[in-house]
């Protein structure tokens, strides 16, 4: 559970580092760079020992699922709350398609 905590929390840094700038449309390109950089270190701080963490428990292709999938999660409550954009029919539809994937992954692990 820890791996999976960091990655959470990881991938909050990494969702407001991408996309947290659009709703500063008039700022320079040069400063949301720079600003959405120092954000990502924070993300790098996560990530790594949740993947040195998770490593050996999960392998390699099941770490990447993991995070992807909790990238949408977290987006679709980022794009919600904090960009105000709705949550549309088709866009469940495929956050489904992928969690179908992320299903197909841990297919016949062992416990």
């Amino acid at each position: 559970m820890a791996t999976v905590a960091l990655l959470v929390v990881s991938n909050t840094f990494m969702t407001f580092a991408w996309y947290g700038h659009l709703k500063h449309g008039s700022w320079p390109l040069w400063l949301a760079i720079f600003v959405s950089w120092g954000i990502a270190l924070g993300e790098y701080c996560f990530q790594v020992p949740a993947n040195r963490l998770g490593y050996g428990q999960f392998t390699g292709y099941q770490l990447k699922i993991i995070q992807e999938a909790i990238t949408l999660v977290v987006f679709v409550g980022f794009a919600a709350f904090y960009l105000g954009e709705p949550l549309r029919w088709n866009y469940v539809g495929s956050f489904a398609c992928i969690l179908g994937a992320v299903v197909f992954a841990f297919w016949g692990r062992a416990s």
